[in-house]
């Protein structure tokens, strides 16, 4: 019976030493970590218009930049307490998971396979794919596209999914593929293609550096959402991130949103309506 007493009260030791308070860093959680710190840490890329790249002057500029500098401004009213770690597309995720960085901001596709990994954010861009035409060009738009059907040479950058993608929009039409951005414009540009197939986001961002030289074919497909990611398990932190998100596209900081959305995509996003909130549609 002793020996029973002596296993009960050992084991009612080891419940009390688990619900006592935890310290550190993992018992203040992840937003009151970054406030006492000072300074947002993200992860994002360096290679990637108009996401994250560096420009002439060698600044890390882009949306995904932008969208981070949002998240710092709603931390600390200033965005630029950031400091931005250069990682690999693949480094997203185990960066996250092993606390290398607050949050990931770096075009990051929404998947459920990556949601059992790491949580994610609400969406700040729905990616797409789209054809770019030639100002003048033989073909007017994605309808004139489709009816040309064989007549139409599409370029695509290089890729296993590249024919079968530009198929689901033009099932006629011939594929060019090419093992650069470069030269897939150079094919659209020199008429030995008609149209070039690539992320929307590129497309626009591309057109924006050349006025009036391009048109979009008023057609895009297979959407995929981008958002940023965080480390599982902590709701605050997650919720804040989500506020200022949210409220930079619908609510007090849109004039934000706005204005990189402009610069990045040379396109307008449309205004909050006022009165019934529009997330709940």
């Amino acid at each position: 019976m002793f020996q029973n007493l002596i296993k009960i009260a050992a084991g009612l030791g080891v419940v009390a030493c688990a619900l006592l308070p935890a310290t550190g860093a993992s018992a203040q959680g992840k937003l009151k970590e970054v406030l006492s710190r000072g300074k947002l840490v993200v992860g994002t890329g360096s290679t990637n218009p108009p996401w994250h790249f560096r420009n002439e002057k060698g600044e890390l500029v882009g949306f995904d930049i932008e969208i981070s500098k949002i998240i710092a401004q709603g931390l600390f009213d200033d965005p630029n307490k950031i400091e931005f770690v250069n990682q690999a597309s693949d480094a997203r995720i185990p960066n996250i998971v092993t606390g290398k960085v607050d949050i990931a901001c770096q075009f990051v596709t929404v998947t459920a396979a990556r949601a059992q990994q790491v949580a994610f954010t609400v969406p700040y861009y729905r990616e797409g794919v789209s054809l770019m035409l030639v100002a003048g060009g033989p073909y007017a738009d994605f309808a004139a596209l489709k009816a040309a059907g064989p007549k139409v040479t599409v370029s695509v950058l290089q890729n296993v999914f590249a024919e079968k993608m530009v198929r689901d929009a033009l099932p006629e039409a011939k594929v060019d593929q090419f093992e650069s951005v470069d030269l897939m414009y150079q094919a659209l540009n020199s008429g030995r293609a008609q149209a070039a197939a690539t992320d929307s986001s590129s497309l626009r961002f591309y057109m924006k550096q050349n006025p009036g030289r391009y048109v979009d074919s008023g057609y895009s497909w297979n959407p995929q959402t981008y958002s940023c990611i965080v480390k599982q398990g902590d709701p605050d932190w997650l919720n804040f991130v989500n506020v200022a998100l949210r409220e930079s596209m619908t609510g007090t900081t849109f004039p934000i949103y706005k204005a990189a959305y402009e610069r990045w995509f040379g396109e307008t996003p449309p205004e909050p309506k006022i009165g019934f909130p529009q997330e709940f549609r």
